[in-house]
């Protein structure tokens, strides 16, 4: 990683540098001088054949691998810095530099202008991906003779599809991918950012791609791209991978990685805009139950609080909230509440009250408390920037400050770009100011300090001991380590549901593996047909919510006939079979910064085919997921990856070659999954209401073969939701691995001391052949095993080979 800072020499007053979002100061290591004349420098960059270039004049930057340029700095001269500057007369021609209208606020400017902006060449690169949250594919489009991509935290009504317009996250980072390498940009800046991105080879014709080939141009592809924010500095690291879990791990080294969330909230979460009170919830808990359909956590959005006061409950709908929590606990499961970081301006409202004592509200340009109209009416709006302010907000989840709460209540923050319904573009004024600092210079930040303080929260509350699970809107570089995110107010349209699957994979590809859709869309009402399709896909995404507007009519999943009902129950049931793999894989996330669902290319780097693919997935490497996207549909074409590799549909066992197009007939209850030959999945098969009630209950392990009988897996257990894992190293990690006709169970943490009760009951072994007998080696015991085999599709049964799930084994094909 190069990282590259430009400040002015000697600013009028400081520039804002982003704190908090580097999870350390990044060590750094001394470069030996290789040449240097007049005009520049030549610098050995630690590896072998990786050199700097650094030019004076015109100031540019080039980094080198042996004769290739890698990237290159200024190398259009695009760099401009807007240097603090002081306010001559009232000139006509300055006055949009000092102030600004918008409709009809005003921003007064009382720095002037401060913009920063710089280029990035990218020689041999055509595929570049990142910088959410956009709607829009998964390969970023050139944005030639249109807007660039904006970043800019926004509460978006009804926002448009394949549109480079700001939504509710940013996430300044940027990964170029080609068939040698990845690299990463990531541009450290919290202010309003513009991505122009250009390409060599985009606008060219069909036509003209051929002339080039018959006249052998050897013009090779080029993308450039333009980074440009309001304020601040410039402060960007380079990542230069090589392959893309470097990429991973590096930018992982800088900004932390996905927090490691608790077991349930990989579950199903029910939710809409509201539950109406205590007996709402009752009768929905119990139609669950009544439906046989599983599920974790019911919420609540914000009419269950008394007149939008957070913190609060309606003293008429929700008088008894620990009895009702108390109902969900006896169950096994669990609630959210949300908790906006809007504040409603009333005297009779401790939580303002204090906040106002405090002096803990962002201040207007002139000193008073800023304040806006928001869900509550007037609303003032904490400073989370204010690191006591974060303090304090935390110490409001503790059980005797936050009345009817207790441990299985957990928290989503909403609205917290933050939305102001009276500023301009429903935020707040660029000029309110966070003690020194403008809003504009950290506006971006602005809900990742809102699901920090509520996270931290949620941790002091249990003395340390409980992991937080906090949902966010607004995000930014960083928010991975707080909890999850959603892809905000969607709507109940097809386009909607496809783009869903994009949006998720930029974030996973950013750090942000926690990321899901509102199930059926948020606005509008889905046809049932869509919203069977909706929850078959997010049943394969990481956050799997179900979420809809109050104007929308009901829709919980047993209210369109029981044909429908048996398809979601369906879907929802292969989410809760695969938990342990989920769970494994957020664990593996937890410890590298591998992306949970991610893009084929990732697993498949070389292979140009997967580069644009954004219509299918792999959660983790061994599961394809190819989800029906598309009204009436009756096939999907989904692209197999891997020359010489196998893959087995989850469903029927039936294998297919990889590195082709396969064509899959579909009907209403096709989900089509397909588990890679190599691996090994635990499931846990017998489904119950939550996944708490699944906790003791055995695994099953499909083991699918390679062509070259070989198979390899994980398997991760500790108690779900505590950080004895990591404080107490409370967990079982083990190594599974089919190869030479046996199949062994080894510990990968041998000092690590964990108990289950969870034991082996079936292992299903894909594109087998049929043994003479099966052999259970265990404590120096040899037990014969019963199995049966299936020859016309080449599956292998065994059947309650009964092994503890943590302890070492092998079994024997003989």
């Amino acid at each position: 990683m190069t990282r590259v800072k430009i400040n002015e020499l000697k600013p009028l007053k400081p520039r804002f540098e982003v704190p908090d979002v580097l999870i350390a100061e990044p060590p750094t290591e001394p470069l030996s001088v290789l040449s240097k004349d007049d005009n520049g420098v030549v610098l050995s960059l630690g590896a072998e054949s990786q050199r700097l270039i650094v030019s004076a004049r015109p100031f540019r930057l080039d980094i080198m691998e042996g004769p290739e340029v890698l990237l290159s700095l200024n190398s259009r001269g695009l760099l401009a810095f807007e240097h603090l500057r002081l306010r001559k007369d009232t000139n006509k021609e300055e006055d949009g530099l000092w102030e600004e209208t918008f409709k009809s606020h005003t921003d007064t400017k009382p720095n002037g202008p401060t913009s920063i902006s710089l280029d990035f060449s990218l020689p041999g690169v055509e595929h570049v991906y990142g910088i959410p949250e956009h709607a829009d594919d998964l390969k970023l489009k050139t944005t030639d003779g249109g807007d660039p991509y904006r970043l800019y935290n926004l509460d978006v009504f009804q926002y448009e599809l394949y549109n480079p317009m700001a939504l509710y996250g940013s996430i300044p980072l940027m990964l170029a991918h080609n068939t040698q390498r990845t690299m990463g940009i990531f541009w450290l800046n919290a202010a309003e950012t513009w991505v122009d991105i250009s390409s060599n080879t985009a606008g060219k014709t069909v036509f003209g791609k051929m002339l080039d080939f018959v006249q052998g141009s050897s013009e090779k592809p080029q993308t450039d791209v333009r980074w440009i924010s309001e304020s601040g500095i410039i402060d960007v690291f380079i990542m230069l991978g090589p392959k893309p879990s470097d990429v991973f791990s590096q930018y992982a080294s800088l900004t932390g990685t996905q927090s490691f969330p608790p077991l349930a909230s990989l579950g199903y979460h029910q939710c809409r805009w509201n539950y109406n009170d205590q007996e709402d919830v009752k009768s929905v808990d119990q139609g669950f139950d009544q439906h046989d359909i599983p599920y974790d956590f019911i919420w609540l959005d914000i009419e269950h609080a008394d007149g939008k006061r957070y913190f609060t409950w309606d003293p008429h709908k929700f008088s008894q909230p620990k009895e009702m929590l108390q109902g969900l606990m006896d169950k096994k499961r669990k609630m959210v509440a949300i908790v906006d970081p809007h504040i409603k301006v009333d005297s009779g409202y401790k939580i303002h009250n204090e906040i106002t004592s405090k002096d803990f509200y962002v201040k207007n340009k002139d000193g008073g408390n800023y304040e806006g109209w928001c869900w509550p009416g007037n609303s003032g709006y904490p400073d989370f920037t204010n690191p006591e302010m974060r303090a304090w907000w935390a110490s409001m989840f503790a059980y005797d400050q936050y009345e009817g709460s207790m441990e299985n209540l957990f928290t989503w923050n909403d609205m917290n770009e933050p939305s102001v319904f009276n500023g301009p573009e429903v935020t707040m004024h660029k000029d309110a100011l966070h003690g020194k600092w403008e809003h504009r210079d950290i506006h971006n930040m602005y809900g990742l300090y809102v699901q920090m303080a509520t996270a931290e929260g949620q941790i002091q509350r249990s003395g340390g001991a409980e992991r937080p699970f906090v949902l966010t809107r607004a995000f930014f570089a960083g928010s991975q380590r707080f909890g999850a995110v959603w892809t905000g107010d969607n709507a109940a349209e097809w386009d909607h549901l496809k783009i869903s699957i994009p949006m998720c994979l930029s974030l996973g590809l950013v750090g942000v593996s926690f990321c899901g859709a509102d199930v059926g869309g948020f606005f509008k009402n889905p046809s049932t047909e869509l919203l069977v399709r909706w929850y078959q896909t997010g049943a394969y995404q990481p956050f799997f919510r179900a979420h809809a507007h109050l104007d929308t009519t009901r829709r919980e999943p047993w209210l369109f006939g029981p044909e429908n009902t048996a398809l979601i129950r369906e879907a929802v049931r292969q989410r809760y079979a695969l938990l342990p793999y989920w769970y494994q894989l957020f664990f593996q996330a937890y410890r590298t910064g591998m992306p949970v669902m991610r893009p084929l290319w990732v697993d498949y780097p070389k292979d140009t085919a997967t580069f644009t693919i954004d219509d299918e997935f792999l959660i983790g490497s061994d599961l394809l997921v190819h989800p029906v996207t598309e009204e009436g549909s009756r096939g999907v074409t989904a692209y197999l990856p891997g020359a010489g590799e196998v893959w087995y549909d989850v469903h029927t066992f039936q294998k297919h070659n990889g590195a082709q197009n396969l064509y899959i007939p579909v009907t209403l209850s096709s989900i089509p999954v397909f588990q890679r030959g190599g691996s090994i999945i635990p499931r846990k098969d017998r489904v119950r209401r939550s996944s708490a009630c699944m906790e003791n209950d055995p695994y099953t392990l499909y083991v699918a073969l390679s062509p070259k009988k070989f198979a390899e897996g994980k398997l991760y257990i500790d108690d779900g939701h505590s950080f004895n894992y990591d404080t107490k190293k409370e967990f079982i990690h083990r190594s599974l691995t089919f190869a030479n006709n046996a199949l062994t169970s080894s510990n990968l943490c041998p000092d690590c001391n964990f108990l289950t009760s969870s034991w082996i009951e079936k292992v299903l072994i894909l594109g087998a052949s049929k043994p003479s007998k099966v052999v259970l080696k265990m404590n120096g015991k040899e037990t014969p095993v019963d199995f049966e085999f299936d020859s016309s599709m080449s599956v292998l049964t065994l059947r309650k080979p009964g092994m503890n799930a943590g302890d070492d084994w092998t079994l024997l094909l003989q």
